[in-house]
């Protein structure tokens, strides 16, 4: 099975060095950019293309799209990590642990998935019994929750695992601050604490990322459980990128298998392992996907995620659409609810939500 769209044989080829790009016109550049842009990649294969010395050689309008992507990822790259110092030296200051997830991990980490990586918001963790301490720190410097629907908030404090996203008062930066990777009534319950005691610590003071297998399970879990697709191919290549880099320790696949099963995370790292083989055609050894085949699903339920996964991850770009594109996006949107939380209580929190949405489109 071979997803065949102009940007996925592109970014195959330029992610893995593997350039087969000559049959590619202008047309098909232009699309690469449309279909990019939509899925929040533009920057990433613009900064692959430059690293594979293709830059120069395309078409001269698709060239600029490409290069004002590179400036966009410069400047996101430049604002994020100050942005990093300031909530760090809060925290740091009050005392509280501060461990970045996705984008900023992988900046301040110097991991491959930083290149070409653009994002909006800072990602963290702290303990959860610092939670009120921490939110208590980042307010006293400018930092506020921007929701302030009194369900929301009980939705985010009660259920969720992050406290309501923060913005800063100036800056207009946004802040998420998790205390576990998945929310407590979720199915699946990893044990937050294990992340702790294998977390790496950075040069920097007070800043720490997870170890190499849990921010390769995070991403996946990430992923494979967010009902919301826009990015999903942005982080399929965070993940094909990762295991690149991380397998050249050949004990690396077996830690990697191992901390699955103890975190009761295999089946989100199956889904990652399948499609990012998919589509991206990751180097994975035969004997670990065949290993990983104990965590799948039914193989009618696995023909029924190939169905929706195949559609959802491809960019939300007209191209890459047909008549079942909505419906699979739609049906894993409701999943992803059902994996956060159980019938009795997501039933009557779909029903509010509708309540306030209706209320607020006649406001």
């Amino acid at each position: 099975m071979v997803i065949n769209t102009p940007l996925i044989v592109c970014l195959r080829n330029i992610l893995h060095d593997e350039i087969k790009l000559s049959n590619f016109e202008a047309m098909d550049w232009e699309l690469v950019v449309r279909q990019a842009r939509k899925a929040n990649l533009l920057s990433r294969t613009a900064y692959f293309l430059r690293e594979n010395n293709l830059l120069a050689s395309l078409p001269d309008k698709v060239q600029g799209h490409f290069i004002s992507a590179l400036y966009i990822y410069d400047a996101n790259v430049q604002a994020y990590c100050w942005e990093v110092e300031q909530i760090n030296s809060v925290l740091s200051d009050a005392g509280v642990p501060c461990l970045l997830l996705k984008g900023v991990a992988y900046i301040e980490s110097n991991l491959m998935s930083r290149k070409g990586r653009v994002f909006s918001d800072v990602d963290i963790m702290v303990p959860k019994d610092q939670l009120k301490k921490a939110e208590r720190a980042l307010i006293k410097c400018g930092w506020i929750t921007s929701d302030l629907n009194p369900y929301n908030q009980k939705y985010y404090r009660l259920w969720m695992h992050e406290i309501p996203p923060m913005t800063h008062l100036t800056r207009h930066s946004n802040l998420d601050i998790h205390h576990s990777i998945l929310p407590p009534t979720a199915k699946l319950k990893p044990d937050n604490n294990k992340f702790w005691e294998s977390c790496i610590s950075l040069d920097k003071n007070n800043l720490y990322t997870l170890s190499q297998v849990d921010i390769v399970l995070h991403s996946a879990t990430h992923l494979f459980h967010e009902g919301e697709f826009d990015n999903g191919l942005r982080d399929l290549t965070d993940l094909d990128l990762l295991l690149g880099e991380f397998s050249i320790d050949r004990s690396f696949w077996d830690k990697l298998l191992n901390r699955a099963r103890e975190q009761s995370l295999g089946r989100p790292l199956f889904y990652a392992m399948r499609y990012s083989s998919i589509f991206l055609q990751t180097k994975i050894p035969a004997g670990v996907l065949k290993d990983m085949e104990s965590e799948a699903p039914p193989k009618f339920l696995v023909n029924i995620m190939d169905f929706l996964f195949l559609r959802a991850l491809l960019p939300n770009h007209v191209s890459c659409s047909d008549q079942w594109t909505g419906l699979a996006r739609w049906i894993l949107y409701i999943r992803s609810h059902l994996l956060r939380m159980p019938l009795y209580l997501l039933i009557p929190h779909l029903l509010r939500k509708s309540w306030m949405g209706f209320f607020a489109k006649k406001r």
